[in-house]
C-alpha cells in the first residue's frame, strides 16, 4: 500500500475478463448498453455502468475505443459470464457487432504509483509524457519484443497504467518490467493492497459497495450517467 502511494508497484491482474467487441455497429451497440459516452473519442478508456430498464446496476466496467470498429471491454472476473451474456443479448439481430472472449488471450499487468510513468518510459520508446499520454488514453506500445495495449487508468488513485499483453509474450514483458524496476525499487503488490487502496480513494466495488439493487446515483456514480449524450441507453428513462 505504501509503495503504491509513494513509489511504484507491479500487480498481476490477468484474471480480469476481457472482451473484444468489433463491427460497424460495435460503437453504437456499446453506447446503447452503457450510461457513459463510450463511443466518442478514439484511443480513450471510459468507465461506465450497465443498467437494467428500471435503472438499477447490472455491471460496471471499462470500455476502450481502439478503432472506430474495435472496442476492448474489461470487467471483473466475478462477472465474466454475466457481463458477456448481457452484452450479447443486447445486440440487435440486425446489428453488425460481434463479441469475442479475449480473457485468456491477454495477460494484464498494472504498473501503478507516482513513479509508474518513469518505469514505463524506461521500457518503451513511446512518449509517455502527460501531454502525449493523458489520463484515460490507450494505445499499442512496444516493450522489448512485444506489443501491448497500454491504458493510463487507475483503480487505486495514483498515476498508473494497465498493460494488456498477448499471453505468449507476458513473461517477456514481466521480466523487462522487473529488470527496469530495480532502478525504481519496484514492489510487487496483490489484491489485499488493491482493496485497501481503492477503499481509501473511494472507488466502488461491485458486490461489496453496490449491487443490482442500487442505482448509480445512490452509490456516487451519477457522474457516469450522461443523460445528454446523443444516443439513448438502457435505463435512461428511469435515471
Amino acid at each position: 500500500h505504501r509503495a503504491a502511494r509513494e513509489n511504484v508497484i507491479l500487480m498481476d491482474m490477468s484474471f480480469m475478463s476481457k472482451f473484444m467487441v468489433q463491427g460497424r455497429n460495435a460503437g453504437a451497440v456499446l453506447d446503447h448498453i452503457s450510461t457513459n459516452d463510450v463511443n466518442a473519442e478514439l484511443n480513450r478508456v471510459t468507465y461506465t455502468p450497465w443498467l437494467k430498464e428500471n435503472g438499477t446496476l447490472e455491471a460496471d466496467l471499462t470500455v476502450a475505443k481502439l478503432t472506430p470498429e474495435k472496442f476492448l471491454v474489461v470487467v471483473t472476473d466475478t462477472m465474466h459470464r454475466h457481463a458477456e451474456t448481457w452484452l450479447k443479448k443486447n445486440i440487435p439481430a440486425d446489428s453488425h457487432a460481434f463479441v469475442t472472449d479475449m480473457t485468456s488471450a491477454y495477460a494484464q499487468i498494472n504498473i501503478q504509483g507516482p513513479k509508474s510513468r518513469e518505469l514505463i518510459q524506461a521500457v518503451t520508446g513511446t512518449d509517455m509524457s502527460n501531454e502525449a499520454f493523458p489520463y484515460r488514453h490507450i494505445e499499442e506500445i512496444s516493450i522489448g519484443y512485444a506489443k501491448a495495449f497500454c491504458g493510463r487508468m487507475t483503480y487505486l488513485g495514483e498515476l498508473g497504467y494497465e498493460l494488456f499483453i498477448p499471453t505468449e509474450q507476458a513473461i517477456h514483458v514481466y521480466d523487462a518490467l522487473v529488470e527496469a524496476g530495480k532502478a525504481f525499487n519496484l514492489t510487487h503488490a496483490g489484491l489485499k493492497a488493491l482493496g485497501s487502496l481503492r477503499m481509501e480513494k473511494g472507488y466502488r466495488d461491485y458486490g461489496h459497495d453496490m449491487d443490482n439493487t442500487d442505482n448509480p446515483f445512490e452509490v456516487g456514480l451519477g457522474f457516469t450517467v450522461k443523460l445528454d449524450k446523443a444516443s439513448d441507453f438502457i435505463g435512461k428513462a428511469a435515471c
